[in-house]
């Protein structure tokens, strides 16, 4: 005979507690469906979490962050008091959540060929432009902005973030860029205006290559600017050649096993003596990804770490010009992001349903939580191409 309704939950629940009460960085009250609460930790708690329907022992098993993600998602969790310090209590103890990765195959043995990440990178960006204008800047920038105050305007940060990366790219007239994985052009069109470069952007997502395409028409930037629907992997036998490459959130696509290759495309187009700069999420250690990101957010991604990083550039005869930790300023996006979020959810209930919100909003909040926490980092890293060229001894023209 199998288990009776009643036996399921109440095995369960007593995982479920069991599980949470490990939890040590937790101050928080539990309320389960049966009205039974939960106190964890030892100072006032700061928050309550309800959780209205069991959640099953095997999936909690497999994965902490994708059943307590999936049971958010349905409603079957609702938080009492702020979503983002509920979180970063969570995601300070993110080392305690293990995943069973052989449990999850179709998560974590996924190919990195050309038309799957294509798809997967697709799944993402080509959700359509106008949810982006919702709740991005002006500039449609997706990535880390750079704050030189704590209450900066998200547009001027995000403004900030691009003169910031330029200025580290030593960048003059009549120069060619490339910016590998362009988002929707922004950083090319400044590059352009602001040193009168020539650059090309590649893309894999049709959305952001149209609003590319179109922004540079719009702009008059069409004669300096030219961006195209490309895979890194294309470098290799383009026959193109470029003083500086910038790639800004994109290197979380390639996936471990292809990092040596996208040097290697780097290398094959990069003239000898030029700059590369690298902006990318890095992980503390080489981590195979969290399983609910994976699944609903960034199929297909994973996060660098540092070391292996500059492992491989030091491999491939990249030395490293300058290295630096913006991770408190994505913190401070995030948060932006998700108030921009919440303040159109009209617009974005119009064309989404209840668990694509839901989704989003955890989405935007644990991804705040865990910068704040240290659990993941941002890094702008730059290198030369063989022998470095004379430095600056100091920082000062980088600049905002």
């Amino acid at each position: 005979m199998g288990l009776t309704v009643s036996k399921v939950s109440y095995r369960d629940k007593t995982y479920l507690k069991r599980f949470l009460e490990g939890i040590k960085s937790l101050n928080c009250t539990f309320r389960f469906w049966d009205q039974e609460t939960l106190k964890v930790g030892s100072l006032p708690p700061e928050f309550t979490v309800e959780i209205k329907k069991p959640i099953p022992m095997a999936d909690l098993f497999k994965s902490p962050t994708l059943a307590l993600g999936e049971a958010y998602m349905r409603g079957d969790i609702e938080v009492e008091g702020d979503l983002f310090a509920a979180l970063s209590q969570f995601m300070a103890a993110l080392g305690q959540f293990k995943t069973r990765y052989r449990l999850l195959p179709r998560l974590y043995q996924m190919g990195v060929g050309v038309s799957r990440q294509k798809a997967e990178v697709q799944s993402h960006y080509d959700i359509g432009n106008e949810f982006y204008r919702l709740w991005l800047d002006e500039s449609l920038s997706y990535s880390c902005a750079y704050f030189t105050e704590q209450d900066q305007a998200l547009s001027q940060a995000q403004r900030n973030k691009i003169l910031y990366t330029l200025s580290k790219l030593d960048l003059a007239p009549g120069m060619t860029l490339l910016d590998i994985g362009c988002g929707w052009g922004q950083l090319l069109a400044c590059a352009a205006r602001e040193y009168g470069v020539r650059g090309l952007g590649i893309t894999l997502s049709r959305e952001q290559l149209a609003e590319c395409q179109a922004m540079a028409r719009r702009e008059g930037l069409d004669k300096q600017l030219e961006f195209r629907l490309m895979d890194y992997r294309q470098l290799k036998e383009s026959g193109l050649k470029f003083d500086r490459i910038v790639s800004v959130g994109m290197l979380e696509h390639v996936g471990r096993k292809n990092y040596s290759l996208y040097f290697e495309n780097v290398d094959r187009v990069l003239k000898p003596g030029g700059l590369l700069l690298l902006h990318f999420i890095s992980g503390r250690r080489e981590y195979p990804g969290d399983a609910w990101i994976k699944k609903y957010i960034f199929p297909g991604g994973m996060l660098p770490s540092l070391r292996e990083i500059l492992h491989i550039a030091g491999d491939k005869d990249y030395p490293l010009l300058d290295a630096e930790s913006l991770r408190p300023h994505y913190a401070l996006t995030l948060l932006a992001w998700r108030e921009n979020f919440e303040s159109h959810l009209t617009e974005i209930r119009a064309m989404f349903d209840e668990r694509f919100v839901r989704m989003w909003r955890l989405y935007l909040t644990a991804c705040a939580a865990s910068f704040r926490a240290g659990a993941i980092d941002l890094h702008q890293l730059l290198f030369s191409k063989g022998p470095a060229p004379a430095q600056p001894l100091t920082r000062s023209r980088m600049r905002v």
